[in-house]
């Protein structure tokens, strides 16, 4: 075949090519001074709305800190000095606000370790205080904040660990919290690149099926092994508010743990052996048990064999008992699923799964609750008689909302809601729900009635509302509808008894702040008072523009124009846009643009090049569409091009875009279409793909939304693949990745090879690989550099591109 043939030539390809030995640049001034400022804390509430709480840090890391060293194993990455996700974001300040008083200022918090480098905060049961690690040179710490007194104190030396997560855990009564704690008789860690390995690393398959997707970071020999096991031991320790400690359970390697509503019983999750080089380590095997509070062996509830065969499908599931949780408006009640399909996706039943519940002591099998249609997602409980279930199936797009009766398992259970999920339109919003006697989170429920807080997305623009539900109809009653048209207003939180809105404002020049105001009243109470520290950008033009694609599909972009447009004429444009698939054309048209969002520029953002006169249309529709058996991927280029066409045709028309100084731009997914676009339509003058795969075989066993394997569809996948294209470029491509990208089917070699192939057929290309970098880009130096790429790029074959490159 011919793309086997090319497939062979390319693979075998030198990797050499030149480089460009070069310090970290920056970008230019317009740019720069967008991208240094202070960013706005992270906001936290108590349950009640009592406390305020404001978390601070750094936009982002440095180089030094992201050449810390980092162990890979098993899916995670890992500092293994520290105990801790090599990737972790730390806060470094904390204030705090009592919104109970009036006229309340903001509290600096007191007692913070010095340089704090804070995480994985956790609310006390009585939501007076907040647990949280602090990550010191030496390792991780236990730290606790009261509210009442904005104090911070050490409860523990350096030795959490955090590395499986699920750090922290309170107890009931509020007074001490269990951890997880780095064993006394902690093995050495194994250097696998000094260390003399002392036989070949086998694999091996009895003959099943293991069709995987293609992750990152994975385990790869027994140096791994013993390194993973050592860095996921620890042991469960019981700290009180004074720091005393005392065992709870012996060393095993402790994954997710969760105390069941009334505090009394713990289910601890381990992650158990053999381990695997084919899958993360959320697949090895696990065993769960129960505890008592006091550490006590009740019930071993469920054991999981390696999972590396499941069926084929993105509906696919293990069989036998699965995704245990406690049911939350009883003390002490466990809540499993199992699949009634066998977890395969291809056989045809009534009902995909069944849903149980099993109460202490918590032995054998559970009692059947009810089955669903789709794949079993969630359960928001309510009372003995009252709860909604939530399951989906992807392939058709369907999601179904029941209520039903949990005291009567012959009941039929109620759909409230049966609908496309991607269709935005008809969301109905997530229910709203409050803290029972427990401290759990239950349906906000009066008089049978529940409510839902919605995004508000319709054809004439977004308006969020609160809606009260009569969950014995199905039918509802709108409360209220954000009257907004020059903002945009995000609905945070509402109290039904108060009839109380937490909401946050914001417009394109006015930075998001938050407000507390009652229904039927106009006053509201303004929290913060974040200022707008992007100044240079409150003049520029925004508007959301409609447009339709040639087959009629609508489509939608926020268009940003510079605060001059109108004496600069046709001006240079970057098309940026990111694909997705729909199954139908009227949920692919909808349009999420909200022109009153706050124009809050990022390091992956296009907005800064307003300021330097460019034409910017973000977040462009790119809708790929396969209705009925047609899959989307079938047309995926042709539906590309189409879209990119309706773009430029719709900016062009409004008389705003030179069409001859187009660049398109994308990450991840978007590189991949940037890449399609530029080897196969004569549209754009250069394009910019970030952190992409462009050769598909190298993900053979699906990608994206694609279920079908490389074997199922090859033309499918050498027809996507730019890589099987790359004679067809003409177009200057600039290609970044980071060196250390961690994402499904991006690693680096993607972009090495495919650069490696346009420099053999003499495109001109760029590839930029920034150090210690993953999929996302964090450290400063970084995303400056990154910047200064783009802008030199942009600068030479778009905005100042000569005649003679336009002709050719």
């Amino acid at each position: 075949m011919k793309y086997l043939s090319m497939l062979g030539l390319l693979l075998t390809a030198s990797l050499t090519f030149a480089q460009v030995n070069l310090d970290y640049q920056k970008p230019s001034p317009e740019i720069l001074e967008l991208v240094d400022v202070e960013r706005a804390p992270t906001v936290l509430f108590d349950e009640e709305k009592d406390h305020m709480i404001l978390l601070y840090r750094d936009a982002y890391k440095s180089i030094e800190e992201l050449s810390q060293e980092e162990l890979r194993l098993g899916g995670l990455r890992i500092d293994p000095k520290t105990n801790i996700g090599s990737r972790t974001t730390y806060y470094n300040n904390v204030k705090l606000k009592k919104l109970d008083k009036k006229n309340a200022s903001v509290q600096q918090v007191s007692g913070l370790p010095e340089n704090p480098k804070l995480s994985n905060f956790s609310f006390s049961p009585d939501q007076q205080k907040i647990a949280m690690t602090h990550t010191s040179k030496e390792g991780v710490e236990l730290w606790v904040l009261h509210l009442e007194n904005a104090m911070a104190e050490k409860l523990t030396g350096p030795r959490l660990n955090a590395n499986l997560r699920d750090v922290i855990n309170w107890f009931e009564d509020g007074q001490h919290i269990l951890v997880k704690m780095v064993p006394a008789d902690k093995q050495t860690l194994v250097d696998s690149g000094a260390a003399v390995p002392s036989g070949p690393t086998i694999s091996v398959n009895d003959g099943k099926k293991a069709q995987n997707r293609t992750y990152q970071d994975l385990l790869k020999n027994k140096n791994d092994e013993h390194n993973f096991e050592q860095l996921a031991l620890s042991e469960l320790t019981k700290v009180s508010l004074q720091g005393a400690k005392q065992p709870w359970l012996e060393t095993a390697m402790y994954n997710n743990i969760s105390f069941s509503p009334n505090g009394e019983y713990v289910m601890v999750n381990t992650v158990e052996k053999p381990f695997s080089y084919l899958v993360p380590y959320y697949r090895f095997p696990s065993t769960t048990t129960i505890y008592t509070k006091d550490g006590q062996k009740v019930s071993t509830v469920l054991e999981v064999p390696l999972i590396e065969d499941l069926p084929k499908g993105f509906m696919a599931e293990r069989e036998g008992k699965r995704d245990f949780s406690w049911r939350s408006d009883k003390p002490a009640t466990l809540v499993y699923a199992v699949a009634l399909d066998g977890g395969d996706p291809e056989n045809e039943v009534e009902y995909r799964d069944e849903v149980f519940q099993l109460e202490a002591p918590f032995q054998g099998d559970g009692k059947s609750l009810l089955k669903t249609v789709n794949r079993y997602r969630y359960i928001e409980w309510g009372t003995d008689e009252l709860a909604v279930v939530h399951d989906y199936w992807w392939n058709t797009r369907n999601t179904k909302t029941y209520a039903f009766d949990p005291s009567d398992p012959a009941g039929e259970p109620k759909i409230l809601f049966d609908r496309n999920y991607q269709d935005v339109y008809s969301d109905p919003g997530n229910f709203v729900t409050a803290r029972n006697e427990f401290g759990s989170e239950i349906l906000a429920l009066k008089n049978g009635k529940a409510y839902l807080l919605g995004d508000g997305f319709t054809d004439e623009g977004q308006f969020p509302f609160v809606d009260q539900l009569d969950l014995d109809s199905g039918k509802s009653n709108r409360l209220y509808t954000s009257p907004y048209k020059d903002k945009k207003e995000t609905l945070v939180a509402f109290d039904p008894a108060k009839k109380e809105l937490i909401v946050r404002l914001e417009s394109p020049t006015e930075f998001p702040n938050y407000y507390r105001k009652a229904l039927g009243k106009k006053k509201t109470e303004q929290l913060t008072a974040f200022e707008n520290p992007f100044k240079s950008l409150q003049d520029i033009r925004k508007e959301v523009i409609s447009y339709k694609r040639d087959d009629g599909v609508e489509l939608s972009g926020t268009l940003y124009l510079p605060s001059n447009y109108e004496q600069l004429g046709e001006m240079p444009m970057i098309l940026w846009a990111y694909p997705r698939e729909y199954k139908d054309k009227s949920t692919a048209g909808q349009n999420t643009n909200n022109p009153n969002e706050f124009t809050y520029p990022y390091y992956g953002s296009m907005v800064y090049w307003v300021t330097k006169g460019y034409v910017v249309l973000d977040d462009a529709s790119f809708p790929i569409l396969g209705e009925g058996d047609e899959e989307p991927n079938d047309s995926f280029r042709k539906q590309l091009v189409a879209n990119a066409r309706a773009a430029i045709d719709a900016v062009d028309a409004m008389g705003y875009v030179d069409r001859d100084r187009v660049a398109v731009g994308g990450h991840s997914y978007g590189a991949f279409m940037v890449a399609n676009l530029l080897s196969h339509s004569d549209l754009f003058a250069a394009g910019i793909a970030r952190s992409g795969a462009y050769n598909r075989t190298l993900t053979p066993f699906g990608f994206q939304s694609e279920e079908r394997s490389y074997w199922d569809a090859p033309e499918v996948y050498y027809t996507m693949s730019p890589f099987m294209h790359a004679d067809k470029m003409k177009t200057p491509l600039l290609l970044i990745h980071g060196e250390a990208d961690n994402n499904s089917g991006t690693y680096p070699m993607q972009s090495e090879r495919y650069f490696n192939a346009l420099k053999g057929l003499g495109a001109t290309v760029r590839l930029v690989v920034l150090p210690k970098e993953s999929h996302g880009y964090r450290a400063k130096e970084s995303i400056l550099h990154l910047l200064w790429e783009q802008d030199q790029w942009l600068e030479k074959y778009v905005k100042n591109k000569t005649v003679e490159e336009s002709s050719k």
